[in-house]
Order: C-alpha cells, then sequence, then structure tokens
C-alpha cells in the first residue's frame, strides 16, 4: 500500500530546495554514500541521443545495465500483464521488449514511428502517436495487428484513453490542438484548440482531461465530449507532462522551463506545491513505496530523485543522453 503523507509535511517540504537556483545542478550523491531509496526496484531510463536504455539499481544508483537500442528511444511502458516492458523506439521503428526483473531483451517487433504509446484500459488495444509521421495508430494489443491508422497533422504526441478504452485522446503539438478518436472505428470524434504546443494527457474522472501545454505555463482542463476548455491552471513554464500520484491525492506536473514539478492537489486542481527540479524535467515514476520522485532530466543528462516528503533533492544520478522515459520496477 502506498503511504498517504499527511498534508501538514507534505507542504511543509516545498522549502527544502529554495536555496538552490532552478538551473543549478545538485551534487551528485556518491553512490557508497547511504541508499537511495529505502524500496528495491531497478529503475529504466530511455536515453533517447544515446539509444540506451540505462538500468538503474534503484537502492544504490549503480547502473547495473546499458541495454542498445536502434536509433531513438522516448517512452515505455509495461504489457497488460507485466511481464515485459515495452519501448518504442522511434526513429528505429521498432518495438523492443525487455524483461522487468533483469533488463534482457525478450523480443523486437518492427512498428511504424512509435513516438508515444499506451494501452487502453481494458487490455484489448494499444494506441501509438507518431510525431515524426503524423499518424495516430490503433493495435491489437495481443497480436499487434494494426486495426486502424489516423492520418492527423500536425505531430501527434501524448495520449490518454476513456476509462471504458472507447476513445483515446492524442495532444497534437503542431497546430495546438486536442484530437479524439473513437477506438472501435478509428473515426475521428473531434479536434478542438488548447494551449501552446500540448504534450502530456491524462484523463481525470472527476475533472476530464488534464493537458500540459510546453508552450506556456500551464495545465488546461478540457471536456473528454467536445475538448472545449474548462478552466486553466498555472503550473510553472514549458508545462511538460502530468503524473497521478500512486495514492491518487494529487497530480504531479513537471515544468521544463521553469526547473519545477508542480503537486496539483486531485480533487480540487490547486497547485499546492513547487518541487524544485533542476535539469529540465521531463519524465517521472514513484518508487514502490510511493515515498519518492524518480524524474529525468533532459539537459542535464542526468536522474534526480526527491524526497516527497521533506521536498529534498536527494540524488542526481549521470545517464546517457537526452533522458526522456522512466519507469520504475519493483522488485520483491
Amino acid at each position: 500500500m502506498v503511504q498517504s503523507f499527511p498534508r501538514r509535511s507534505f507542504l511543509g517540504g516545498s522549502a527544502a530546495l529554495a536555496a538552490l537556483p532552478a538551473g543549478a545542478q545538485a551534487p551528485a550523491v556518491p553512490l557508497s554514500a547511504r541508499p537511495l531509496s529505502e524500496s528495491r526496484g531497478l529503475v529504466y531510463v530511455l536515453n533517447s541521443r544515446d539509444a540506451t536504455v540505462s538500468v538503474l539499481d534503484a537502492v544504490t544508483g549503480a547502473e547495473r545495465a546499458k541495454v542498445p537500442t536502434l536509433r531513438e528511444p522516448h517512452h515505455l511502458v509495461y504489457t497488460p500483464d507485466r511481464r515485459e516492458i515495452v519501448l518504442g523506439d522511434s526513429a528505429g521503428n521498432e518495438f523492443q521488449f525487455l524483461e522487468p526483473a533483469t533488463g534482457a531483451v525478450t523480443r523486437r517487433l518492427r512498428i511504424s514511428n512509435p513516438y508515444h504509446l499506451l494501452y487502453s484500459p481494458d487490455r484489448t488495444m494499444l494506441a501509438v502517436a507518431s510525431l515524426r509521421r503524423d499518424q495516430i495508430d490503433i493495435y491489437d494489443a495481443a497480436s499487434f495487428e494494426l486495426r486502424h491508422r489516423l492520418a492527423v497533422p500536425d505531430m501527434p504526441s501524448h495520449i490518454a484513453w476513456t476509462p471504458d478504452s472507447r476513445v483515446a485522446f492524442f495532444t497534437l503539438q503542431g497546430n495546438n490542438s486536442l484530437a479524439a478518436v473513437e477506438a472501435a472505428t478509428g473515426r475521428l470524434l473531434w479536434k478542438a484548440r488548447t494551449g501552446k504546443t500540448p504534450a502530456g494527457i491524462v484523463f481525470d474522472a472527476r475533472h476530464g482531461l488534464l493537458v500540459a501545454n510546453m508552450g506556456e505555463d500551464n495545465v488546461t482542463v478540457q471536456a473528454p465530449e467536445d475538448g472545449r476548455i474548462l478552466r486553466t491552471v498555472r503550473t510553472g513554464a514549458g508545462a511538460h507532462n502530468v503524473f497521478p500520484s500512486p495514492d491518487g491525492l494529487f497530480h504531479y506536473v513537471s515544468n521544463r522551463v521553469a526547473n519545477t514539478i508542480t503537486a496539483l492537489d486531485a480533487p480540487s486542481l490547486a497547485a499546492v506545491r513547487t518541487l524544485r527540479a533542476p535539469g529540465a524535467p521531463d519524465c517521472l515514476d514513484f518508487s514502490a513505496d510511493g515515498r519518492q520522485i524518480w524524474f529525468t532530466q533532459r539537459v542535464a543528462n542526468r536522474v534526480g530523485v526527491i524526497d516527497i516528503e521533506t521536498g529534498a533533492l536527494t540524488a542526481n544520478i549521470p545517464v546517457g543522453r537526452s533522458p526522456h522515459g522512466i519507469l520504475f520496477h519493483a522488485l520483491a
């Protein structure tokens, strides 16, 4: 069970890194100094410009393995049965499957420009956003047979699903829009304006679609039925992606230009805390006990670790160039 921290301690750590300039790099914690995490696990980091995957030991921070990819990996997810991790090599036009407990490559599959990928909640479909080829693909999750392909300019970026798996939503970075696609037919249901350069998106049952606008400093809340903007929540410059916390109490927004991570209270969407996250924070994941945020520092070529209760940046771990996607796999 993920521990939920008292609101008092959660808010009280917001000044922990106040003395650290937004663009500064905290020193890397010596790997032998103390454990980085109380949760045993492997942390998978996709190094986009190096065409590698760094496999880090969550306790020590040591790199256990470096797995080569073809050209440019960006995002990764578990398969629905969690027996494999599938990563999309966008420029390499390939899925690469890894064994979560070891990082061993189990299989490879040719796929057209898989930039972002997300399985449907019912585990039957896999949506792929092809940023370079301006296409949206929906595959059968078991066979990887292509069900639907839709040409949708411009630059499909990130994906969210409705809980009933009927509709997939795609942000379109190149024309500041959001698209809704009916999964069963591949039909475009609607397109709607959003903020500038939209990237990450999540579906929240209480509020609707939360869209991070990388060309601005905010998250727009948009109606799933037609995309109309319901409200705008300021987070920080370069709002890039939105990550629900494991306990469902918060949405964390990575702000790449501001070098911060903003915590939004999930019930109200009020911005309740800002964490210093130097190095252009991009993707993030949570330790198995819910006590830490592990995030990629896109321009610093490192992974940062934040203690959620205190707000302290406890480590900067060197990885490859332009680290992007990250996944924390818990070990028994």
